[in-house]
């Protein structure tokens, strides 16, 4: 599976950026996309994720209501649009993936997930 990430840069506190996710080589039809981030000298951690076939998003408590996740299964494709970005969401953004499973919730460990596209940077100044 490859996962090809876009849409970081530099943008001010109360901004906005979209990323995007685009997948190809999934051998499984039923899949959860989603998007981890690292700050400097932190842990990654989990930002939101998408179910490709059933509905159900998850989200991490600190972006609810400020980001906002999306699909379209035509492209193989998801999408994290991020507005009143803070300084505190500066990270390296990481696209994942894993194959779905329809009996447990969207996971949010990141040792859960199966593949990893490269990160994209988002920086957002004070």
């Amino acid at each position: 599976v490859q996962l090809q990430a876009s849409g970081g840069g530099l943008v001010q506190a109360g901004g906005s950026l979209r990323l995007s996710c685009a997948a190809s080589g999934h051998t499984y039809d039923r899949w959860i996309m989603g998007w981890f981030r690292q700050a400097p000298g932190k842990e990654r951690e989990f930002v939101a994720a998408i179910r490709r076939v059933r509905t159900g998003v998850r989200y991490l408590d600190s972006v609810k209501g400020r980001f906002t996740i999306s699909k379209d299964n035509a492209k193989n494709t998801v999408y994290l649009e991020m507005t009143s970005l803070k300084p505190e969401d500066t990270a390296v953004y990481y696209c994942t993936s894993k194959p779905e499973n329809t009996m447990r919730p969207i996971p949010t460990n990141e040792y859960d997930y199966t593949d990893w596209g490269q990160g994209t940077l988002v920086t957002v100044s004070s």
